[in-house]
């Protein structure tokens, strides 16, 4: 981001010199005090290697990405979801998680824990496998649906020109084929137990449209269209960092979409952000509030003033921490709001 959008701005009570894309200020002007009220998501982000380099990916993934958990932080990972059983679900994503070497393991063993996996699926990546090695990943629907994992697939839109233009030619006919076959399995399928869910994100920058209304064409035109079922339909707002928004500052659009941001902020959504109920472990094994925070080191600070990692995981003490927030979080607030599970208000 450019020097006069500030990546965050700490809390100021005495509100001077207001930023226009100051959030703690906003917070505070609507009376909102936005604390961690829970530990019931842990999200870790297993590698940024991904198949694919998305226009609007907030992590900068691609196939020329190397970082990537270390398979210590692995064991300490499922001794932190044994050691906390508050933590009900694990939510992994990258990159393409899939492509990180510990992530059958990890799957395998936090579903024998009893906690509820889900996976952010490209659909792509059982067709292209692992770009640095070539090994196959054709396996992967079978395997989740053996471990009973939630699978969360992005498909931008339900049209092969928005879908390849944000994604890259010949995504689209992947990913239909990709849905298909996890229809076949039983994803997305009444009484199955199987959960398929969508992830939509606007072409370019732009708020979603109504998530209900989304989900609605969705069904009917990948239906009527390819046969396809799922369950949900998430709308997630475009986050303004990293390879995002950049390409919007090439364009001149930065300050532009901030300020739609902002002046679509929404105390409602902001009261059901996902950070009062997550923890989010970047791939190096640091802790943040959330997966956005992560991508532009803003992570978790103990009481010494450093970042917080798995190697001193502390439930308590992350349950009451005081959550950092940035100009970035105006996208998670706008509207009728953005999470990772979609819509929050």
């Amino acid at each position: 981001m450019p020097l006069d959008i500030p990546v965050v701005i700490e809390p100021n009570p005495a509100h001077a010199l207001k930023h226009p894309y100051d959030f703690n200020a906003r917070l505070a002007d609507s009376k909102l005090q936005l604390d961690a009220r829970s530990l019931a998501t842990l999200q870790v982000n297993l590698t940024k290697l991904c198949n694919q380099a998305c226009r609007h990916c907030h992590v900068d993934a691609s196939p020329a990405r190397t970082e990537a958990l270390p398979e210590d932080d692995i064991t300490r990972l499922l001794t932190v979801l044994e050691a906390t059983p508050e933590i009900t679900a694990l939510d992994l994503t990258g990159g393409a998680p899939e492509l990180h070497p510990g992530f059958e393991r990890l799957v395998i063993d936090a579903r024998r824990l009893g906690r509820k996996v889900m996976v952010r699926h490209n659909l792509t990546v059982t067709y292209d496998g692992n770009p640095q090695t070539g090994a196959s990943k054709a396996h992967l629907p079978d395997f989740f649906a053996e471990h009973g994992v939630e699978v969360i697939c992005s498909l931008p839109y339900y049209q092969e020109l928005f879908t390849d233009r944000q994604r890259g030619s010949g995504v689209f006919k992947k990913s239909i084929d990709g849905l298909q076959r996890l229809n076949t399995l039983g994803y997305g399928q009444p009484g199955s137990g199987l959960t398929l869910n969508l992830v939509y994100n606007p072409v370019g920058p732009f708020l979603p449209a109504d998530q209900t209304s989304l989900q609605a064409d969705y069904k009917r035109e990948l239906g009527s269209r390819y046969g396809i079922v799922f369950n949900q339909l998430f709308a997630i707002t475009n986050m303004p960092i990293n390879r995002f928004a950049l390409h919007l500052q090439k364009r001149d659009q930065l300050r532009a979409y901030m300020d739609k941001l902002s002046g679509a902020f929404n105390a409602e959504a902001a009261r059901s952000v996902m950070c009062r109920d997550l923890v989010s472990v970047g791939s190096d094994g640091t802790l943040y509030d959330c997966d956005f925070n992560q991508q532009i080191d803003l992570p978790i600070l103990g009481d010494d003033g450093r970042p917080v990692t798995l190697a001193n995981f502390d439930a308590a003490r992350l349950r009451r921490r005081a959550i950092r927030f940035g100009a970035h979080c105006f996208a998670c607030t706008a509207g009728a709001g953005s999470s990772c599970g979609g819509a929050t208000a």
